[in-house]
């Protein structure tokens, strides 16, 4: 068996949105915290012992949450013409993401993207 590491990173954000046509009470405008957390995985660790900064992923996931923060999600891209869902976010934060590790890293890969509205409850999107 190969030997691989995999390293997490997390940022949260606050940002209203509601969902069209769902039938309860999240129909209506509401507002989160949002924790978005990412996770990377390779084999090959730097001179230092390290596989990717945290901090290196922790800003990435800044960079992509940003557009979000303290915003209404059903007003801003790519939102508005999907509902953001959190499983809708999280495959958004996926693709931007994957795009910025695939440029920048090149000896990590993405693992997946976890979205949490709330403290009790995450979505996790990864491609295979």
């Amino acid at each position: 068996m190969e030997e691989g590491f995999e390293i997490t990173a997390g940022v949260h954000f606050d940002a209203a949105h509601w969902l069209p046509g769902y039938p309860g009470p999240c129909a209506r405008m509401h507002g989160h915290r949002w924790r978005v957390e990412a996770a990377v995985a390779g084999t090959q660790l730097d001179e230092k012992g390290i596989l990717l900064d945290f901090l290196e992923l922790k800003g990435w996931l800044q960079e992509t949450v940003a557009a979000f923060d303290h915003r209404c999600l059903n007003e801003v891209e790519p939102f508005t013409e999907r509902p953001p869902t959190s499983e809708n976010l999280a495959r958004h934060v996926y693709g931007e993401l994957a795009r910025r590790i695939g440029e920048a890293a090149g000896k990590v890969r993405l693992s997946w993207v976890s979205v949490s509205e709330s403290p009790e409850t995450r979505v996790v999107y990864r491609e295979t």
